[in-house]
């Protein structure tokens, strides 16, 4: 008798709080910053555009900034002295940003790939080495957020010493593999990557019947998404382009970013401002904005 009266009494307690306490939320709406191709350098008063984009981006006050790479301009052809000082105007300029930045990297931010007869291969901070160590981050990397999951992408590949192509390499592909076996099916997913895992750019540009070419669109790109296909990948943000585009396929939004610097601080690209995105995210559902930050070219 007395045991059954405790076990009404103690059904009686959680009942009360369950009908008298909410159940805790989680809350996972924010807002972030995209910027790609900033091409930031010393000529062109690039810097003052640079600046001019991370002031709006502060009066804006997202939680974090995604940069989609082309972060300097450039490196690839340079000698150290030049790349080095390119890196440094990035990182100064980049401290006044009020908020966490998380760099991705693109193929102007690789030292001497194309510089091979007067830079050794073996210097210290030869190829993508210069890129982590300037940054602070591997080269492809993740993170979370407001209960998301984001990954960092290197998308710039290179053989035999030629020209650089998109691809995911076996390194990343394995490393993906492994880490999405520990991320919840439903766990909303976002992606940063230089060059595009898809796009309708080529087709607008030079005919409805032309493929993409290798330096255009990651070339595994199909095998990258498979990956995924099991689990809850919603926004794809790319570069390279210096192109605005919003493609919704199979769920997933695939938005390459215009660039922060246009037609590389020469004004419009084919008619687009100079700009960035801005990704207000609410539970797994989010709004994007192409934001013209008002800079005018010299």
């Amino acid at each position: 008798m007395k045991t059954s009266i405790k076990l009404t009494f103690v059904l009686f307690i959680l009942l009360f709080f369950s009908c008298n306490t909410e159940t805790p939320q989680v809350e996972n709406d924010f807002k972030f910053a995209f910027l790609t191709d900033i091409h930031v350098q010393p000529e062109r008063n690039a810097i003052n555009g640079f600046k001019q984009a991370i002031d709006t981006v502060n009066k804006l006050n997202p939680d974090f900034v995604i940069t989609g790479g082309d972060l300097i301009m450039d490196a690839l052809e340079q000698n150290f002295e030049r790349s080095d000082s390119l890196y440094k105007i990035y990182n100064k300029v980049s401290e006044l940003f009020k908020m966490p930045v998380y760099n991705t990297i693109g193929n102007h931010d690789i030292f001497a790939w194309f510089n091979v007869n007067e830079v050794d291969t073996l210097h210290k901070e030869y190829g993508k080495k210069m890129y982590e160590k300037r940054t602070g981050k591997k080269r492809y990397y993740t993170f979370n957020y407001g209960g998301w999951r984001f990954y960092i992408f290197d998308s710039v590949h290179q053989k035999d010493n030629s020209q650089y192509y998109g691809h995911i390499d076996t390194e990343q592909m394995e490393w993906l593999q492994e880490d999405l076996k520990h991320i919840g099916k439903s766990v909303p997913i976002a992606i940063s990557t230089h060059i595009p895992l898809a796009t309708v750019w080529t087709q607008l540009e030079y005919g409805a019947e032309q493929a993409n070419f290798p330096g255009v669109v990651i070339t595994n790109a199909k095998e990258v998404l498979e990956l995924f296909k099991d689990h809850n990948l919603k926004l794809v943000l790319q570069g390279h382009l210096h192109f605005y585009e919003n493609i919704e396929a199979k769920g997933i939004h695939f938005i390459t970013s215009g660039a922060v610097s246009s037609k590389w601080w020469n004004g419009k690209n084919n008619g687009l401002e100079e700009g960035f995105l801005m990704v207000n995210v609410k539970g797994e559902e989010f709004e994007v904005d192409y934001i013209d930050y008002g800079w005018e070219s010299e």
